[in-house]
């Protein structure tokens, strides 16, 4: 099998914010400024390493600051980025990747193609801290030939090329990052984006500005102030006082108002980001008739329609209809009769229930609290009562690279490349650090996937893993979510599929 680059390219706090309020406008101090009110702070710089490096909603801001392998359209689709072309050789047993000319790091260096091979080398490092090490480890032996980049494949994996337009797929300057070391780049990062750092301050927002010698289209904005507002109540506060020009991510409620207010316009768009529930392998999780109760209490439309008022998708498996491994016969229905049943076969029921905690975020996305506490309702109905624990989203990536999450655990997952590889393949195969349910069924189904070069067959493959996941209760899918952007009347935005608000996609008109 031969992957071209032409077929990868038809792939498809309230406190704070108070605090925040107070800063002064600093869009506004400048000639041709932007202000947004961003939903999640900004740990690390290092788009490339740590558990930050793997959520979905910081890329929009790595991705204004730092070019990518391969860049991504606004529908999925992948386009040249710092490479202009890729691929593999007919027999799969090596890479060929070209590197753009005339690209320059934020200092005025040149990128190199000593800049990528020093990226994908440090991306594939075990001692490097890549959360998908793993994947990056299986090309090596990189030879240079001017602007062109070869490598051996050490292990065949078909969604290298996919990778590099997502997670961790970032080029970093490597003489710059040799000279600075990991602490100086945290503190004076360069990438070679559209956007450069120019002020950083911990917890409360970035400004960036526009790269003079970026070597693709000049952004609309010459500087974006990005703040770090993570209470949804008070990221409407922000553009409804025209604090902020615009936010993302409020409930969807407000959304409805606000895009009616003259000064003021909206855009909705589904995206690749599923509303789930992890489910832990432990007490009492190892019962399969308790995963299955738990699934089938759960009224999705009710929720999405009472909570949601309507914006969103209810899902039974990790695929969304985007994605090229979506069966649309794989539905679990709401039945709570069936759900007693099952409970009532290990011994549970409304007078005896089965307990345990959920934990989740509580603002980083819409509703996403009060729809645990609506399923928590639901769950009582039928004999489950489970505790809710709150936590940041930051502490979501801890415990489950640690496999420590709690029984179950409320999380959106994003796939932005659509590949089932990156939705039901590190959601459920256990030696993933992306995945807390360690059965060896799923293991023994999923393991041949990874290295499966035959399309067809690997997605079939997927498919049949969907199928059981589903029989088998071992995650929730809940919905697939619909992102809304409110802004200031006179912006227009271009929404991204995969849920990644950029500054560059904000234009004037």
């Amino acid at each position: 099998m031969t992957l071209s680059r032409r077929s990868v390219l038809g792939t498809g706090a309230a406190g704070l914010a108070v605090g925040l309020t107070g800063l002064p406008r600093l869009a506004a101090a400048q000639d041709d400024g932007l202000t947004i009110a961003y939903n999640v702070n900004l740990p690390s710089f290092d788009p490339t390493v740590g558990p930050s490096a793997v959520n979905p909603t910081i890329q929009g801001i790595y991705q204004s600051i730092f070019d990518q392998f391969i860049a991504q359209n606004a529908d999925l689709s992948f386009r040249p980025g710092l490479l202009t072309d890729w691929g593999w050789t007919d027999d799969n047993t090596k890479v060929q990747m070209t590197v753009r000319e005339g690209a320059t790091w934020h200092n005025g260096d040149p990128v190199t193609p000593e800049d990528v091979v020093w990226s994908l080398e440090r991306a594939g490092d075990p001692e490097g801290g890549n959360p998908i090490q793993f994947v990056w480890a299986k090309i090596g032996n990189f030879q240079i030939d001017g602007q062109t980049i070869t490598a051996d494949v050490l292990e065949y994996d078909p969604t290298l090329f996919k990778w590099m337009g997502f997670l961790t797929g970032y080029v970093l300057p490597k003489a710059y990052f040799e000279e600075v070391g990991p602490e100086g780049f945290e503190e004076a990062p360069i990438g070679s984006g559209p956007y450069m750092v120019d002020r950083f301050e911990r917890n409360a927002f970035i400004r960036l500005k526009a790269h003079p010698g970026y070597w693709g289209d000049a952004p609309d904005f010459e500087t974006v102030t990005i703040k770090f507002v993570t209470d949804a109540s008070s990221r409407v506060a922000e553009v409804e006082s025209g604090q902020s020009d615009l936010t993302l991510e409020i409930p969807y409620e407000e959304f409805d108002r606000l895009r009616e207010q003259d000064a003021l316009e909206g855009t909705s768009i589904p995206v690749s980001d599923i509303g789930m529930i992890f489910i832990n392998d432990v007490e009492p999780m190892n019962d399969p008739n308790v995963r299955k109760a738990m699934h089938l209490a759960i009224d999705k439309q009710l929720i999405i329609d009472r909570l949601l008022s309507g914006y969103g998708v209810p899902i039974s498996t990790l695929q969304t209809p985007e994605y090229v491994a979506y069966d649309p016969s794989i539905t679990v229905d709401y039945d709570p009769d069936r759900a007693m049943e099952l409970l009532a076969e290990s011994g549970y029921g409304p007078d005896n229930p089965v307990t345990f905690t959920i934990q989740t975020t509580r603002g980083f996305k819409p509703k996403d609290y009060e729809m645990i506490q609506a399923i928590v309702g639901l769950w009582r109905r039928v004999g489950i009562e489970a505790e809710i624990e709150v936590y940041e989203i930051a502490k979501h990536y801890e415990l489950r690279a640690a496999d420590t999450l709690a029984p179950a655990a409320f999380y959106n997952w994003g796939n932005s490349v659509g590949d089932p590889s990156t939705s039901t393949g590190f959601t459920m195969f256990g030696p993933s650090p992306h995945s807390v349910w360690d059965g060896q069924e799923m293991i023994d189904m999923i393991g041949p996937l990874w290295g499966e070069a035959y399309e067809e067959k690997r997605i079939e493959g997927y498919k049949a893993v969907d199928r059981k996941v589903a029989e088998d209760a071992l995650v929730i899918p809940i919905l697939q979510y619909v992102q809304p952007i409110v802004h200031r009347a006179g912006l227009t935005v271009e929404a991204q599929a995969s849920g990644a608000l950029t500054a560059q996609a904000i234009k004037r008109g």
